[in-house]
């Protein structure tokens, strides 16, 4: 063999020899990013797949373990961009493409996540997952007959599914169809059994019922859910309302000063509770609340309290 084709074969050897160790590298970086997952450290798996990254960057299963990681790190916009990169070289499957609709949630873009979540169902028709989030999508696009046909999907394939059942009955409520709102949230609450967990499902309850003008029995619900989600701003409020329909106003004020403690730059909050202490003959402190409704109005804050029910994560 003649010293340059010597050379030649040494030197594709070697190239070889690099990118099986390469490729051997990112599997391992890939193999510890999957534990980290497995153990929530997401920060952890993020920096193993940016290595492993860098040693394949044509791996689509780093890419788009990537995405789903950074979508748990509250981080839409970046994951896309993961998903994004790694369709380069692979189409993203039904799960990915679970992660790519939410992360369109996330960012506000209903019209972009009705769209990918409609692909996950009509590859995986039996995905009850996908059936609620899709629901929820269109639920939130104000389609409320889609939104109903998606749930009820949802639970055919997966019964007795507390989240579907509860929005469900928020359809309903939509639809005012207020007697299968009530029946879909007591369903809901009936599900969970003596040890509930879901507040949500209270919650709406007792709202549809304070609608209805049922306070008495709208403060049981709201009470119950109070106790599941005391962090809940909305809850608190709504608590608030009730109590002050029935002219239970030391009640009221603390229902009122909870949800601000929780949510303190929702001016309503504030103006509801100035009126407690005004029917309370505190005017002193009904006028500050007043007084900070009026300065949180002019700073365009938001008017309504954040009521963060727990959503599923897409896998």
């Amino acid at each position: 063999m003649r010293a340059s084709s010597r050379l030649l074969a040494c030197a594709f050897a070697s190239a070889l020899s690099l990118s099986f160790a390469c490729a051997q590298g990112a599997e391992d970086l890939l193999a510890q990013a999957r534990a980290a997952l497995a153990s929530s450290r997401f920060a952890d798996a993020q920096a193993y797949l940016e290595s492993a990254i860098k040693s394949a960057p044509d791996s689509p299963d780093a890419h788009f373990l990537l995405g789903y990681t950074l979508f748990r790190l509250h981080k839409p916009a970046d994951s896309l961009a993961a998903y994004t990169r790694g369709a380069q070289f692979r189409r993203p499957g039904p799960a990915d493409l679970k992660v790519v609709a939410s992360d369109y949630v996330l960012l506000n873009d209903l019209t972009d996540a009705d769209k990918w979540f409609t692909e996950v169902v009509a590859t995986q028709p039996d995905d009850a997952d996908a059936w609620y989030l899709l629901g929820r999508t269109k639920y939130n696009e104000n389609n409320f007959a889609g939104a109903r046909s998606c749930l009820e999907r949802s639970l055919a394939i997966r019964p007795r599914n507390v989240e579907a059942e509860n929005n469900l009955g928020l359809v309903f409520r939509e639809l005012d169809q207020g007697d299968q709102a009530a029946a879909a949230f007591q369903q809901a609450i009936d599900w969970q059994g003596d040890h509930p967990t879901d507040a949500q499902p209270f919650f709406n309850l007792g709202s549809l019922q304070a609608e209805q003008g049922s306070s008495v029995t709208a403060l049981a619900s709201l009470q119950r859910a109070a106790t599941l989600a005391p962090g809940n701003p909305s809850v608190q409020e709504k608590l608030g309302d009730v109590q002050l329909a029935l002219h239970n106003l030391p009640a009221a004020q603390h229902a009122f000063e909870q949800a601000i403690t929780l949510a303190p730059t929702i001016a309503p909050l504030h103006f509801k509770l100035g009126q407690v202490y005004r029917r309370l003959g505190q005017t002193n402190l009904a006028q500050k609340e007043f007084a900070i409704c009026q300065q949180l109005n002019s700073t365009h804050s938001s008017s309504k309290a954040p009521n963060p029910p727990a959503e599923p994560t897409p896998h």
